[in-house]
């Protein structure tokens, strides 16, 4: 909506001259994420005492460079049609990129895929004629149907022939996970009061052999450093470690002193930012709007006596 459509004579006056604080309050119901009444900002004390500190399950949750180590080739999972698979049949004299996600995590797995898959179509390279896209769900409870729904759907966004031979989604059970997850340093928790993973993000570069060739960490991975890094990878080439800048896939509120999503608290801060702003901007309107009558003409004696001689 534009300011302007708000600030003419006419809509203003016909709501009527409300006090800007009842409109800031009207505001902030209308903005706000969740209700008013489950807002508490909590102990400021509190607040600040837990800024800097990380909760107990993100420190179990890190990601350690293992390059120039070589993945254990023989864990067995399950593809997306339900079949027992070895993660060696996945090596075939390409480089591999290896993703550990799980399929109904509900913010940044998604995120990490939708980079993956945005770099990888930008790139001169085929998927399944050069490279190798291989996603595992560190969740042992997922099954192959959700595995296969995301693989359609993937496969689908880079649009071009071939790709469903070129990136698979595997599940399989906990035993495997850890023992994959291990040797490429990707360590993460489960809260069972939430039932989510907490867990960073990355993607890794793999040789045709299974060596760890390169990291990258985040959601975005920029298409010329991706391309580069297959391409060494290819040729048995391993790249230096990377400054670690960890993204989390869980968030901890220091107000309630849990575990919260981070889209969560991303929109309290989107609504909070609404709020401020809009109120600003009432603000500034209420101080700029001033309704008055018009002022009555000032009628001198000369100027009366000649309106009456007209009149005559």
């Amino acid at each position: 909506m534009r300011l302007k459509a708000i600030t003419g004579r006419t809509r203003v006056g016909s709501v009527g001259t409300a006090p800007p604080l009842l409109a800031l309050a009207l505001l902030a119901v209308v903005a706000s994420p969740r209700p008013v009444a489950a807002q508490s900002l909590g102990d400021p004390l509190q607040m600040t005492q837990n800024i800097g500190v990380r909760p107990d399950l993100l420190k179990q949750v890190h990601i350690d460079q293992k390059l120039d180590q070589t993945i254990p080739l023989d864990v067995h999972f399950r593809d997306e049609h339900g079949q027992p698979v070895e993660l060696a049949q996945f090596f075939t004299g390409k480089p591999v990129i290896l993703t550990l996600v799980y399929y109904n995590c509900p913010m940044l797995c998604t995120q990490v895929l939708n980079g993956l898959q945005r770099s990888i179509k930008d790139i001169p390279l085929d998927l399944g004629k050069d490279f190798q896209v291989v996603t595992v769900s560190i969740d042992p409870t997922e099954k192959p149907v959700l595995a296969e729904a995301k693989q359609a759907l993937y496969t689908g966004f880079y649009g071009r022939p071939g790709s469903s031979s070129g990136w698979h989604f595997l599940v399989g059970d906990d035993v495997q996970i850890h023992r994959l997850a291990d040797s490429v340093g990707f360590q993460y928790a489960y809260d069972p009061d939430s039932h989510q993973y907490a867990h960073a993000s990355a993607i890794m570069v793999l040789t045709p052999e299974g060596k760890l060739s390169r990291y990258f960490y985040g959601v975005t991975y920029p298409e010329r450093d991706l391309r580069l890094a297959l391409d060494e990878a290819g040729q048995g080439k391993i790249g230096s470690p990377v400054d670690q800048v960890l993204l989390f896939c869980y968030h901890y509120d220091p107000h309630t002193g849990k575990y919260g999503l981070l889209i969560s608290r991303v929109i309290q801060l989107s609504g909070g930012l609404t709020i401020l702003v809009g109120g600003i901007c009432l603000l500034i309107l209420f101080r700029r709007e001033r309704y008055a009558l018009p002022e009555k003409p000032k009628w001198n004696a000369a100027h009366l006596n000649t309106v009456a001689r007209k009149g005559h």
